[in-house]
């Protein structure tokens, strides 16, 4: 049997390669002379490289296979490149600790993974994401007991698509998946392969909730990780100043810049906070040039940490409710509404369901006063989408055009 490597499963065209290693983003495939018959077997090759600091700098560690034990190779990590592959990290050794599943594509920085910290300390390669089929059937109690719930897709809310919070067993019968702690693929993530698990435990869960579930592929799929997105912050008005070129979520941006006075957006809509770990007053702004911070109705020269909004795309519905965990009186909307009071004959909203789409509450009408993201899920109190009081001017939805 020979190892052969080539960009493409082709007979012509292929490089020997040394001690058995491809060359970096190539397919391998073996020839095997069977009873006078030449047989290609191809498979793509996977690779992965750490870096101890952020934007791919510092010391590095190329890997293309499983790894218990990363710590003897860098003691920490805080941007990743994926070359080919999809891949399991784990905070700890021996495949233990928080999981992160992330797929071909750069990250910049842990947030990029949705990391908790700069630790990573084992990885394996998912293998079985070049199938056909995807199906997993998630069980309401432990050893497949209770209602059943067979699917066969992404699914952004476990809630509002099948009225449950928790599932305490599960069977993947095809493909493999990622299950994620809160709806629209966030929280702490699980990695399932074929096979039984009788137990959320056996998933490396400490608790029964899954907000949302995606199938794994061998496509880029992160929701984190949108890199063609991109937004550029100045310290000084009109674009002047120390800069910092962002491309997905951001914790803390005071490493970059300590004031920031304008913004281009060359690419997607985001939310700016006024503090870090996405606080304090928010700013929703979209593709354009702002050059001075009360062209996107800043109180003051503050921005701490940035996400990128992930469904700014139609179609659009919410439920507006006058008392708290869906009570009393509601109004649906799917259009922009400059005038609550107006419309609705009311000055507050106590709770609300997103069904569709993205949309940003105004303190007051014709789209002033401070801002309020609402992504798609259920908001019991106003208070879950961070207002002190519930108080709603104006209704806008976010359009990617």
């Amino acid at each position: 049997m020979t190892l052969i490597s080539s960009s493409s499963c082709q007979t012509g065209g292929t490089n020997e390669t040394s001690h058995g290693c491809a060359p970096r983003n190539e397919a391998v495939f073996f020839r095997v002379n069977y009873s006078g018959l030449l047989i290609y077997l191809c498979f793509p090759s996977i690779q992965i490289e750490f870096f101890e600091e952020k934007n791919f700098q510092g010391r590095s560690y190329e890997c293309s296979t499983d790894n218990p034990d990363l710590r003897s190779f860098l003691s920490r990590c805080n941007s990743i490149k994926v070359g080919s592959g999809c891949w399991v990290l784990y905070e700890q050794p021996n495949y233990s600790g928080n999981q992160y599943v992330l797929s071909p594509g750069e990250y910049p920085e842990l947030q990029q993974w949705m990391g908790f910290n700069d630790s990573i300390s084992s990885c394996r390669a998912v293998k079985n994401v070049y199938g056909k089929s995807w199906k997993i059937r998630f069980y309401e109690k432990q050893d497949f007991g209770g209602r059943a719930v067979e699917c066969v897709q992404d699914c952004p809310s476990v809630y509002e698509a099948v009225k449950l919070r928790e599932f305490h067993s599960c069977v993947v019968m095809d493909g493999a998946w990622v299950l994620y702690e809160q709806p629209n693929y966030h929280g702490h993530q699980y990695f399932l392969d074929r096979g039984e698990y009788r137990n959320y435990t056996d998933w490396g869960a400490t608790s029964p909730a899954v907000g949302s579930f995606r199938m794994i592929t061998d496509h880029k799929y992160n929701p984190v990780c949108v890199c063609h997105l991109q937004i550029v912050f100045y310290e000084d008005r009109d674009f002047q100043g120390k800069s910092y070129n962002c491309k997905g979520d951001s914790t803390d941006l005071q490493a970059f810049i300590h004031r920031c006075n304008s913004v281009k957006v060359e690419d997607g809509w985001w939310v700016l906070y006024e503090r870090n770990n996405f606080t304090g007053y928010q700013y929703i702004i979209g593709p354009g040039e702002y050059n001075d911070f009360r062209r996107w109705m800043g109180f003051n020269d503050c921005v701490r940490s940035c996400r990128i909004i992930k469904n700014a795309k139609g179609p659009y519905k919410l439920k507006l409710f006058d008392r708290p965990n869906f009570g009393g009186n509601f109004l649906e909307v799917t259009e922009n509404v400059k005038s609550i009071q107006e419309k609705w004959l009311r000055l507050e909203v106590q709770s609300c369901k997103v069904l569709e789409g993205s949309w940003v509450f105004f303190e007051h009408p014709n789209y002033c006063g401070r801002q309020y993201l609402l992504e798609k899920g259920e908001y019991p109190h106003h208070s879950q989408w961070g207002a002190l009081r519930a108080t709603v001017g104006s209704i806008r939805r976010i359009l990617q055009l």
